[in-house]
């Protein structure tokens, strides 16, 4: 898919990425830290997770597909594209770690409990995952627009 509407798919999948990513990393986050909202929002977070995983290579592969438009990219186009290459990997992090807590409540489910060492343990790796993925999204974001519009104009935003 390299168009919508005439539109370069890239610029309209992006949106997705941008909001569902630091979206399901925070919602891991609380899910790990909070019992009560792991009960409320863990499928919820394993469904986001799930569509993030398949909605980043789709709108990375659209922006490379974009990228072929410009016969000689520049640093800050190569940067972005290698940047967006890589954020598949942090979406599988968030999966992973989502459906960690998916097991988590199951077994609360049926009466267990997963103890305090392997809770904390789920804990950290929520909040690595979800930081990374952060992180990560905001590189890929800022590379982005300095693509676009140049050094100057993405710092000044």
């Amino acid at each position: 898919m390299s168009t919508v509407n005439g539109l370069p798919a890239h610029v309209l999948l992006v949106h997705g990425v941008v909001v569902l990513v630091p979206l399901t990393a925070l919602l891991l986050v609380l899910s790990a830290l909070a019992p009560a909202v792991r009960r409320r929002l863990v499928w919820l977070v394993a469904a986001l997770a799930v569509v993030g995983v398949v909605l980043t290579p789709i709108t990375a592969d659209a922006g490379e597909t974009l990228a072929e438009r410009f016969p000689a990219p520049g640093e800050a186009l190569r940067t972005h594209i290698d940047l967006g290459r890589t954020t598949v990997y942090f979406a599988v992090a968030l999966l992973v770690v989502a459906l960690l807590l998916v097991a988590a409540h199951l077994v609360e489910l049926r009466g267990g409990s997963i103890g305090r060492a392997p809770a904390a343990l789920l804990a950290i790796l929520a909040l690595v995952a979800g930081i990374a993925a952060g992180v990560q999204c905001y590189r890929v974001g800022d590379s982005g627009a300095r693509a676009v519009w140049g050094v100057e104009a993405a710092s000044s935003l």
